[in-house]
């Protein structure tokens, strides 16, 4: 079984040099594979895969242009590995699985150094430091969280990213399978909200991160800077500004963003591990229709910014690796209409009552009612 471990990495500067260089003939290689094949496609030819466009590139672009020739300067796996990215971006968009390929802007994109291992010196990791491909050993920050191959751990492939003037590596490491065994409780439901994150039938609320005093602040510095940044551009038209000031109020919002989303995945992150940990059998959530909550200009900001598909795609790691089933309900089942104790559905409901009220009686809070029939539903799925 695969498993990613990503860290943050401390390059020298000739490192961060090699990383900058080759990421940026990545993001040129993948620009022009693409503006390649709307070419042949203007000119009434065949499509050219990754393969063939290697060989075409190689053999007669770069002895043709001896001005590209600095392509060849990089590690030879991440430009193929880019080449590969573009291809499976064009199978994804014949399949009609996403839009047509888009260029990939500079600073912009996530564009990653691909390194794979080839010999066994390649991909070394020691408690401290890795040994990457052309850029030697590099040291890590956080000590001690990647397995070391010392232990007998066997890293395949890996990448390294660059994110708000931070580096990182991600290595993929071949970990056998645990097969979790142990005393498992009874089932809970989780119905996720933008008031509060996570409602669980055991009676657990997990309150909006986003609500709270730290990123109310950062979110108001985001602003500023914003701003800031705004009026950089306006006096750069008139000659009062420069662009290398530019580029530093930049970085400075990235950093802002980055601490934002740093604190959002690690509440979510310690709310998945604090329920996993009470060991149920199953999980039940919803299906959300995250798409159409997102047109609704009222509260698309509060729903992008509870990440929901992250929720769901962390859980069913955690549900994956301790055993626990994770159980799908569809997205039109009635789960806050209807009524835990009776069974009826109150089709009249809206968004603004928080506290249902059945006709024969019973009371409850909105979400916790809707958690309870998650967990007692009977039609679903299994994550898969």
């Amino acid at each position: 079984m695969l498993k990613s471990f990503k860290t943050e990495i401390n390059p020298t500067e000739e490192q961060k040099h090699k990383i900058n260089k080759t990421i940026g003939t990545c993001r040129y290689i993948y620009n022009f594979y693409i503006a390649h094949n709307k070419e042949l496609h203007d000119k009434g030819e065949k499509f050219m895969s990754g393969k063939a466009f290697s060989v075409w590139l190689n053999n007669e672009y770069i002895p043709n242009n001896p001005d590209k020739i600095w392509i060849r300067e990089v590690y030879s796996k991440a430009v193929k590995h880019s080449m590969e990215d573009a291809c499976t971006a064009f199978t994804r968009f014949f399949k009609h699985q996403s839009g047509f390929p888009r260029f990939k802007k500079k600073s912009r994109s996530d564009v990653k150094m691909y390194f794979v291992k080839n010999n066994p010196r390649d991909c070394c990791c020691e408690r401290h430091r890795m040994n990457i491909p052309t850029l030697g050993w590099v040291r890590f920050k956080e000590k001690g969280y990647v397995p070391t191959t010392k232990d007998g751990w066997i890293i395949r492939s890996g990448t390294v990213s660059i994110k708000a003037g931070r580096y990182y590596v991600s290595a993929l490491v071949d970990v056998p399978e645990h097969k979790f065994t142990g005393n498992f409780t009874e089932g809970i439901g989780i119905d996720l909200g933008i008031k509060d994150f996570a409602i669980v039938s055991n009676g657990r609320t997990y309150k909006n991160i986003n609500k709270s005093a730290k990123i109310k602040k950062l979110e108001k510095q985001l602003r500023r800077g914003q701003r800031c940044l705004s009026r950089k551009y306006e006096n750069f038209k008139k000659g009062e500004s420069t662009q290398r000031n530019i580029q530093k109020q930049k970085l400075k919002i990235q950093k802002i963003h980055q601490r934002i989303n740093n604190i959002r995945t690690d509440y979510i992150n310690k709310t998945i591990a604090e329920i996993v940990k009470t060991k149920p059998s199953y999980i039940t959530i919803e299906d959300l229709n995250v798409r159409g909550m997102m047109k609704n200009r009222h509260l698309s900001k509060a729903v992008a910014s509870q990440k929901f598909y992250e929720f769901k795609a962390k859980l069913k790691i955690k549900c994956d690796d301790n055993g626990i089933k994770l159980r799908i309900v569809d997205r039109f089942y009635p789960s806050s209409k209807l009524c835990h104790c009776c069974g009826s559905i109150k089709t009249d409901l809206k968004l603004s009552d928080r506290i249902y009220k059945c006709d024969c009686g019973y009371v409850e809070d909105r979400d916790f009612n809707a958690s309870l029939n998650l967990r007692d539903a009977t039609t679903y799925e299994i994550a898969l």
